[in-house]
């Protein structure tokens, strides 16, 4: 199998903020091969996602939703939600990062 990005084997990559300090990315995979693809690839291990989001990889947590096609990424946010220089408070384009990569 060779390497897709992301954003070819999901149907939604979506990010929100979860409290005013923590970020949730939900990814809802096309179908349970490209979900199996995705969690075996080292590109969305903790330590991979910490090193694309400049955290250490003990502030990133992974769940694998295996009967739903879908992973779920939490991590904290660079700034708090509203601060001075936020120029998203609502977390919604955090995603974007993961979009383009390898898996």
């Amino acid at each position: 199998m060779g390497l897709n990005k992301l954003s070819e084997l999901a149907d939604v990559v979506r990010s929100k903020n979860a409290g005013p300090a923590q970020l949730t990315i939900d990814i809802f995979f096309r179908n349970n091969a490209a979900y199996l693809q995705a969690v075996a690839s080292p590109a969305l291990s903790c330590a991979a996602v910490a090193d694309l989001y400049q955290l250490d990889a003990a502030q990133v947590r992974r769940f694998d939703l295996p009967t739903l096609s879908a992973m779920k990424l939490s991590m904290p946010r660079r700034l708090c939600a509203g601060d001075p220089g936020d120029g998203d408070v609502y977390g919604a384009q955090q995603h974007a990062p993961l979009l383009e990569v390898l898996l």
